[in-house]
């Protein structure tokens, strides 16, 4: 079976650079759903989110692979008045 091939995600640096310091990984099984907020202060600016998401394992299914996407903050309700 062939691999399946990954579309690349934005760099570290260009996660930086829009004031994101954590990553959301969530397990590669749809079923599984199990996620993870964690700090991306660990890898260097030049790699992409999605070189890291083979290295994952899922400690609730034991599945190879996760999906990593910037932490953003959650967005405010309201006027602002």
């Amino acid at each position: 079976m062939p691999e399946v091939s990954r579309q690349q995600k934005i760099t570290f640096a260009g996660m930086r650079a829009g004031c994101v310091r954590g990553v959301l990984v969530s397990c590669a099984d749809y079923r599984c759903s199990h996620s993870i907020a964690i700090s991306a202060d660990r890898w260097p600016d030049h790699l992409r989110l999605s070189d890291i998401e083979p290295l994952f394992v899922c400690k609730a299914c034991g599945k190879r692979g996760a999906d990593v996407r910037g932490l953003f903050a959650p967005a405010r309700m309201g006027t602002g008045s």
